[in-house]
């Protein structure tokens, strides 16, 4: 009701936005290949890049994709280059995005490319030879890639121009979407109802452990009815559409130095200080507390860019605590390294600890696993 009469104009301008292209008033366009969206209808915090590496490690897991070229298409969020770009393991945040650079380290094979219009991005992914031809190639600075044969959209389901083949929608466990509210009076980008589009909805950030009766709640929450724990699968209640629902939570790796000359003796430190720029870095403090003592804690912006005054800040919080070891995300890595005058004594120190989204049960992964297989007879 608050989001109905409160936001209205807001609330009717999405409403009539979704009427049009439900209705074909509006065009959608699918990918020549098989694609798959991963995307939330929230303002951050819901683990698309680890989750869109889930599903890129996957294909890559799975025997009927072997000499397959897959790959990533994401917008790019505020990186300094226009249009098509390719992403390079040597491009630098500033100019691919600091999200698409971490995916494009994590798997070199994979080709990662940025743009913001996705129906384009996909078209040049799927015949670069249009690329070499079209006036915006120009503009692209590495056109040598070959052509995908599926492509992972990364933080599409907004995107209703583009049309894949399997959306994912991820919902943080810890915000729920039905006691949620459209921006600015809560963090929701799109209406509550968008849920019942996707195809498979994944509740993230989980507990590593649930049982029936909290999934239930969940379930319910989602308008989820005749549930099967087996298949996974249950009927949306709004739509009549049979939708997948899945569990995952988020593990953390050995911390991993962000600059080649760091000292490794620091991972062993007692004590450490914690910095970032993400949306919630909570579960990322939790977890090093238990094998740190948190000595310092400084936040910036989601995808901040970090400048010299914010070293300066880094700096005199690791010079409170000189044996600690300085800790941050991955994506926060992705923006240091491209920073040109980092200074030696905090490059020695600082790691990154690596993060992996991971089904609660080996049956949900096994379920997602037979969904992304099926991708193969979907053209």
């Amino acid at each position: 009701m608050i989001d109905n009469v409160l936001l209205f104009p807001y609330y009717l301008t999405l409403k009539i936005r979704h009427f049009l292209y439900d209705r074909g008033i509006r065009k959608s366009t699918g990918a020549d290949v098989p694609a798959v969206c991963i995307g939330n209808i929230t303002v951050g915090g819901t683990g698309k890049t680890p989750h869109t590496e889930m599903v890129v490690r996957t294909l890559l897991s799975l025997p009927g994709f072997e000499g397959k070229h897959i790959a990533v298409l994401s917008r790019g969020y505020k990186r300094k280059s226009k249009g098509f770009q390719q992403v390079m393991t040597d491009s630098t945040a500033d100019f691919a995005g600091d999200e698409p650079l971490q995916i494009k380290c994590k798997f070199p094979s994979v080709t990662v490319a940025v743009d913001a219009k996705r129906v384009e991005g996909c078209d040049f992914l799927c015949h670069p030879g249009k690329l070499a031809a079209s006036k915006k190639g120009k503009k692209c600075l590495d056109r040598d890639f070959p052509a995908a044969d599926i492509i992972v959209l990364d933080d599409a389901f907004q995107h209703r121009a583009l049309k894949p083949d399997l959306s994912i929608l991820l919902i943080d466990f810890h915000r729920p979407v039905a006691d949620d509210h459209l921006m600015p009076l809560g963090r929701l980008r799109d209406l509550k109802e968008r849920t019942s589009a996707a195809d498979v909805i994944i509740i993230t950030k989980c507990p590593s452990f649930m049982d029936e009766n909290e999934k239930d709640q969940w379930l319910d929450s989602l308008g989820i009815r005749d549930f099967d724990y087996r298949t996974r699968q249950g009927r949306n209640s709004r739509s009549g559409k049979t939708q997948t629902v899945l569990f995952s939570t988020i593990r953390y790796g050995d911390a991993m130095p962000v600059f080649e000359d760091a000292d490794p003796r620091y991972v062993y430190a007692k004590r450490a200080v914690l910095f970032s720029g993400i949306a919630n870095d909570m579960p990322l403090r939790s977890y090093l507390a238990g094998r740190y003592s948190i000595a310092g804690h400084l936040q910036f912006g989601d995808h901040h860019r970090f400048t010299t005054g914010d070293l300066r800040s880094i700096g005199a919080e690791a010079g409170k605590e000189p044996t600690a070891m300085l800790a941050t995300t991955e994506k926060d890595s992705q923006r240091l390294k491209g920073m040109k005058k980092v200074p030696e004594a905090l490059r020695k120190r600082m790691f990154q600890i690596p993060i992996e989204a991971v089904f609660l049960t080996e049956e949900e992964k096994s379920v997602f696993q037979d969904i992304i297989a099926n991708l193969q007879n979907c053209r």
